[in-house]
C-alpha cells in the first residue's frame, strides 16, 4: 500500500516534469497530461482511502551527526479525509480548465503550474513528520506564487504574487521556529512519536500555528488572500478557497496532541476574529469573486475557531444534562466543516467563474443581473453553493456549521454570539451576490450577451453541486463508504436534546434574518443600496477592511524602509569603509613597504642583512626585548 501512495504522490511530479521539459509550447497535450494526472490521484486516491489500510512508513534522507531528517508517509484516517478531498477538488478544477484556460497562450504552464501545486499538497497530506510537511508547505507557496502570477504582464497579478509569497513567509518563519524548538525538546517532529510523548508547552504549539495563520489567511495575515483573486478563477477555486488554505487547518488537526489550554485560547479568539472581520469585509464588495474571497476566510475562521473550542473539554450542563465535549472534538468538528466547505466553496468558486466567462471577463456584480435564464446550470448550480454555506437545512453547510455552533454553545457564549452574528452576515452576503448576479434586468453588457458554458466547465460544477447536497450526511460516510473516516467523523459532536432545539433554531433564525435582509436591501439594485442608504456604514466598513493594509503600508515606507537605509548607511561607512577599505588601505601600505625592500640591488640587500645581524645580536644579550 505504500507503493501505492508513493505512486499517487509522484503522479503529478512526473506531469510537471514532462510539461516543463517537452510540452511547453503544446497547450493542448499539456493540459491533456495534467487532467489524466489529476484523474490518477483522484481515482488512486479513493481506492486507498476506501481501501481500509491504514500504514506508515519512513525512508532516513539526511543525517548531520546525530540529527536525522526523514520522509515518510502517515496514512491514517484524517490523511485519507484530506486524500479525497485534494483529488475530488483537484480533478474539479482540472477538467473546469480544460473549458475556461482553453484560448489561453500559456497554458502549458498553467497546467504544469496545477500539477506541482497537487504533488506540494499531496506531499503534506502524507508527511509523518513536520520537517518533511515544511518542505511541501514551501512548495505549496511557491506554486501558488506560479499560479498567481500566471498573467504576470498584469503589474496586479504580479504584486499579488509578490504579496502572498512575503506574506505567507512571515508565517512559515514561525511555523520553522516551532519545529525546531519542538525538535530540541522532544528529541524528534515525527507525528506518532509525538502523540505518545511530549513536552508540553504553550510556545511550540503557538509558534506552529503561525504557519496556519499565514496559510490559512487568518488575522493578522490575511490580507494576501483578497489580492490572490487576480489569478485564473480555476485557481482561485483549488488553491484559495479548497485546498491550500485548508492547509493550516489540516496541520494543526496533524498536532492537536500538542496543545494545551492557553494555546487553544489563543486560536479560537484568533479564528472568531477572522471570522467576523472577513465577514463584515465581504458586505461592501462588488468583486464577485472578492466577495468568495472573503468569504473564504470568514470559513477559515470558523474552522480555526471550532478547532480551539473542541479541545477544551468543558463539561456544560443542558437540560439537566451534562455534556463533556471530548478533548478531540475541535478535530473533527473543524475537519468535517473544511470537506463541506471544499465542495460548496470550489462551486461557488467555479460557477463564478463560468459568469464571468459568460460575460466576457465582467466580475462587478453590479453590471450582471438577469443571468439565472441565460445560464441555467449555472444558476442552479450556484444556487445550491449559496444555500450550502447559508446553512438551509438538508445540505452540507448546514451540518457541519451547527457541529461548529454547538461547540461554541457548550464552551463558550461569547464566541457562540460572534460565530452566530457571522452567520447572519454569511447568509446576507451571499444572498446580496447571489440576487445581484442572477435575479432582476441585465445592468451590463456583458450580462445581456451571456451564454452558457460548455460541457467541460458545467460537469465539474455538477458533480460540486451533488457534493454540497449529500456531503454532510452521516450515512454516507457510515454506510456509503463504509466508515473509511470514522476515526475523524466519530469526533464530530451532535447537539441532543435542550441544545440541539437551540442549535436548530440559532441557525433557522441566523439564516432567515441575513437572507431576508439581503433580500428587502437589495430589492432594486442599480446601485448598491447599502452604500446609498447607509453611507457612513458602508465606509467604515471599507475603513475597516482596508486597515491592515494601510497599517502594513505605513510600517513598510515609515518604519522598515528607513530602518533598511540606516542599515544601508552603515554599512557603507564602517563595514565598507572603515573595516573593509581601512585594513585594504593597511595592507596596502604594508605590501608597499614590502616592495620596497625588493629593488633588485645587492648592496642594498647588504645592509638590510647586517641590520638583520645586529636586530638579532640585540636580542640575544638582552638589549632589545619584546
Amino acid at each position: 500500500m505504500s507503493s501505492y501512495a508513493t505512486t499517487l504522490l509522484l503522479l503529478p511530479l512526473a506531469s510537471a516534469a514532462i510539461i516543463a521539459l517537452f510540452l511547453r509550447r503544446m497547450g493542448g497535450l499539456a493540459s491533456a497530461v495534467s487532467v489524466l494526472a489529476a484523474a490518477g490521484v483522484a481515482a488512486l486516491g479513493l481506492w486507498l482511502a476506501l481501501g481500509g489500510a491504514r500504514f506508515e512508513r519512513a525512508q532516513e534522507w539526511l543525517r548531520l551527526g546525530n540529527f536525522a531528517i526523514s520522509l515518510g508517509i502517515k496514512f491514517d484516517d484524517l490523511a485519507a479525509l484530506m486524500l479525497c478531498v485534494v483529488g475530488i477538488v483537484g480533478l474539479c478544477v482540472h477538467v473546469f480548465s480544460l473549458g475556461y484556460m482553453h484560448d489561453d497562450g500559456a497554458r502549458a504552464r498553467y497546467f504544469g503550474g496545477l500539477s506541482i501545486f497537487m504533488f506540494s499538497m499531496l506531499g503534506i497530506v502524507f508527511a509523518d513528520n513536520l520537517f518533511m510537511m515544511f518542505i511541501f508547505w514551501e512548495l505549496v507557496g511557491f506554486s501558488s506564487w506560479l499560479l498567481i502570477n500566471h498573467w504576470h504582464e498584469k503589474q496586479s497579478a504580479s504584486d499579488a504574487a509578490k504579496k502572498a509569497f512575503i506574506v505567507n513567509r512571515v508565517g512559515d518563519f514561525g511555523f520553522l521556529l516551532g519545529i525546531v524548538m519542538c525538535q530540541w525538546l522532544n528529541g524528534t517532529v515525527n507525528l506518532t512519536a509525538l502523540g505518545q510523548h511530549h513536552v508540553l508547552s504553550t510556545a511550540i504549539p503557538l509558534l506552529l500555528f503561525c504557519g496556519a495563520v499565514g496559510k490559512s489567511a487568518q488575522l493578522p495575515l490575511q490580507v494576501w488572500l483578497p489580492d490572490a483573486m487576480e489569478g485564473p478563477t480555476p485557481v482561485s477555486a483549488l488553491i484559495h478557497a479548497a485546498t491550500m488554505v485548508a492547509a493550516g487547518i489540516y496541520m494543526l488537526c496533524r498536532i492537536h496532541v500538542l496543545m494545551g489550554p492557553e494555546a487553544l485560547n489563543v486560536i479560537m479568539w484568533v479564528g472568531t476574529a477572522t471570522a467576523l472581520y472577513a465577514a463584515l469585509g465581504a458586505i461592501t464588495q462588488s468583486d464577485i469573486k472578492k466577495v468568495l474571497a472573503y468569504s473564504t476566510l470568514s470559513q477559515l475562521g470558523y474552522m480555526v475557531a471550532a478547532f480551539g473550542l473542541g479541545s477544551l473539554n468543558v463539561t456544560h450542563e443542558m437540560g439537566g444534562t451534562t455534556h463533556t465535549m471530548p478533548v478531540a472534538a475541535g478535530v473533527g468538528a473543524a475537519m468535517f466543516h473544511l470537506t463541506t466547505h471544499a465542495f460548496f466553496k470550489a462551486l461557488l468558486f467555479l460557477g463564478s467563474g463560468s459568469v464571468i466567462l459568460a460575460c466576457h471577463h465582467e466580475q462587478d456584480i453590479f453590471k450582471m443581473g438577469g443571468l439565472a435564464k441565460k445560464l441555467p446550470v449555472t444558476f442552479a448550480t450556484f444556487t445550491i453553493g449559496v444555500a450550502a454555506i447559508i446553512g438551509v437545512p438538508f445540505l452540507a453547510g448546514f451540518f457541519s456549521k451547527d457541529a461548529i455552533l454547538y461547540l461554541a454553545f457548550a464552551n463558550n457564549s461569547a464566541v457562540f454570539a460572534g460565530l452566530a452574528f457571522t452567520a447572519v452576515l454569511t447568509a446576507f452576503y451571499m444572498v446580496r451576490l447571489w440576487k445581484l448576479v442572477f435575479l432582476g434586468a441585465a445592468r451590463g453588457e456583458g450580462a445581456d450577451h451571456a451564454h452558457e458554458s460548455g460541457l467541460a466547465m458545467l460537469s465539474p460544477l455538477v458533480l460540486l453541486a451533488l457534493l454540497s447536497v449529500v456531503g454532510g450526511y452521516g450515512w454516507l460516510y457510515a454506510n456509503v463508504l463504509h466508515g473509511a473516516f470514522a476515526d475523524v467523523l466519530s469526533l464530530v459532536p451532535e447537539a441532543q436534546g435542550a441544545a440541539h432545539t437551540i442549535i436548530l433554531a440559532t441557525s433557522l433564525g441566523v439564516m432567515v434574518l441575513g437572507a431576508g435582509g439581503a433580500l428587502a436591501l437589495y430589492a432594486s439594485a442599480p446601485a448598491d443600496s447599502l452604500a446609498e442608504k447607509s453611507p457612513g456604514l458602508f465606509g467604515a466598513l471599507g475603513a475597516l477592511r482596508a486597515s491592515f493594509d494601510r497599517v502594513y503600508d505605513y510600517y513598510v515606507a515609515k518604519v522598515q524602509q528607513r530602518f533598511a537605509m540606516l542599515v544601508n548607511f552603515l554599512e557603507q561607512i564602517f563595514l565598507a569603509g572603515v573595516i573593509i577599505r581601512g585594513l585594504a588601505g593597511l595592507v596596502g601600505l604594508f605590501g608597499l613597504g614590502a616592495r620596497a625592500l625588493h629593488v633588485g640591488n645587492v648592496n642594498a640587500y647588504v645592509y638590510w642583512f647586517l641590520l638583520g645581524l645586529v636586530a638579532l645580536w640585540a636580542f640575544a644579550t638582552g638589549a632589545l626585548s619584546f
